[in-house]
């Protein structure tokens, strides 16, 4: 493990950008950023067009370390180049900001009110190639549609048993059961989220830590007894369909949780905008977004 870069992680003041999008969200997120599906034709060249946009944000004036304190790639992403370095590379080297790679390949159909993920036949393979491109640590997905207590505890069992795979090639993974925003039983999933992650932590041997990307709470404050566990280095929130207004509202009353937001972070940027407005734009929602990371 890099200990300055496990140093930004654990006491540095930001939040962490997530660049991951991949496969099925690719198209949504370029729609987003101004470019139809009808302005590429197969899978490698709605890649390059996506390879573009991340360049342009993380070669932008304002996304540094200072207050863009880790950023999350997709595979794709990672196996490309910036100015003639690996992504991942050029991040820590020019940029002052630590790298993570999505490991996960999507969800299973809902049982129990979840959507576990997909099995990862080729993750070491993989971590393998993480390691050697200069990866800090990881990042997996799965989502709970409901208060469904069997349920949950198999997201967080799931969730935990790749953890210590990854923690096994000297990675820090990000542990991501997120609550979908939309349900009824929101907070009742919550508290069962809370108490089942806390068991698992307990059981992790003391001298690892991972991360954790939750859903923005019903209640402030939820997480704190995480935040603060010996075996959590950092405590991340995705915005999960708010606004980015809502989500930097909510992100400023859960004291000791940053920010990890994709789609709220690249709101208002377009492929039609010069560099200029651009950068501008961008400036202004990595400001907004650190802001309420820091406020606790």
């Amino acid at each position: 493990m890099n200990q300055k870069q496990a140093e930004q992680m654990r006491d540095g003041k930001g939040f962490v950008a997530a660049l991951d999008q991949s496969g099925g969200s690719t198209p949504k997120a370029l729609g987003l950023y101004g470019i139809p599906e009808s302005a590429w034709e197969g899978e490698e060249q709605m890649f390059d067009l996506v390879h573009e946009m991340r360049t342009r944000i993380i070669k932008s004036p304002a996304f540094k370390g200072d207050k863009v304190i880790g950023a999350i790639l997709f595979e794709n992403t990672m196996d490309r180049q910036i100015d003639g370095k690996p992504t991942a590379a050029y991040l820590w080297q020019e940029r002052g900001v630590v790298p993570f790679l999505k490991v996960d390949k999507g969800l299973m159909d809902d049982l129990d009110g979840v959507r576990l993920m997909k099995h990862m036949e080729d993750l070491d393979a993989l971590l393998t190639r993480a390691v050697e491109n200069g990866i800090f640590g990881t990042k997996m997905r799965s989502v709970i549609d409901a208060a469904n207590a069997t349920g949950i505890a198999a997201i967080v069992a799931q969730q935990f048993e790749v953890a210590r795979q990854i923690l096994d090639h000297g990675l820090v993974p990000i542990v991501e059961p997120e609550v979908t925003i939309s349900i009824s039983d929101k907070a009742q999933a919550e508290d069962i989220l809370r108490d089942e992650i806390a068991r698992h932590l307990d059981a992790l041997p003391d001298d690892v830590q991972v991360m954790l990307k939750l859903t923005l709470p019903e209640t402030a404050n939820l997480y704190k007894s995480l935040i603060d566990h010996p075996r959590v280095m950092r405590v991340v929130a995705l915005s999960g369909g708010y606004s980015r207004a809502e989500a930097n509202e909510r992100l400023a009353q859960n004291s000791g949780v940053i920010a990890s937001f994709s789609r709220a972070l690249t709101e208002g940027l377009s492929a039609r905008q010069d560099d200029a407005e651009f950068d501008r734009t961008l400036a202004e929602t990595i400001d907004s977004v650190y802001e309420a990371s820091v406020a606790g």
